[in-house]
């Protein structure tokens, strides 16, 4: 069975978000919570994911990725070099923006090394915290496919992705 574990963004995801959903969505889904939600810090949250998949079969584990998840998932993959089942990225942050404001120590960049495992980026051509072209451009970076869904911001509760069938469907390709 496949095993599905949630990396979340800053300030962790709500309970009408799309990832929240995801997580209700069967037993073989769990959130990754972390020690500090709205100050993260680089080391801790990869440390965390690492924590959380220890003892599963690699090849059964899936990560989910929304935001600086994505960001911290693609830091778990340069720092451990494992190899999981795959991995969605959805609406990765960019952390170089000049509109991006948060402390996020350790978090000094998007990493742009090739994840050694099959992954997925979904972005819009809207989204508030990372263009289309530079989405597109860690998506290259990573080995990724990438997927535009359109306009559909940062792909979060606010943008009217609580149930996102579309989002399963999608992640089917990894699972």
């Amino acid at each position: 069975m496949t095993h599905y574990f949630i990396i979340p963004g800053l300030g962790n995801s709500g309970p009408n978000h799309w990832q929240t959903h995801f997580e209700n969505s069967g037993d073989n889904f769990t959130r990754i919570n972390q020690k500090e939600w709205d100050a993260p810090a680089n080391k801790d949250w990869i440390e965390t994911i690492e924590a959380a998949i220890k003892g599963y079969d690699l090849n059964n584990v899936v990560l989910i990725g929304h935001s600086l998840g994505c960001t911290a998932i693609a830091n778990w993959a340069k720092t451990y070099q494992k190899r999981v089942k795959g991995a969605l990225l959805v609406a990765p942050s960019d952390l170089e923006a000049p509109k991006y404001i948060f402390e996020t120590p350790g978090f000094d960049g998007v990493p742009l090394d090739k994840i050694n495992f099959k992954t997925i980026v979904v972005s819009s051509t809207n989204d508030e915290w990372v263009t289309l072209e530079r989405a597109a451009f860690f998506a290259k970076h990573w080995g990724s496919e990438f997927i535009n869904i359109g306009e559909a911001g940062h792909i979060n509760a606010d943008w009217g992705f609580g149930e996102w069938p579309e989002g399963l469907e999608i992640l089917k390709q990894l699972g």
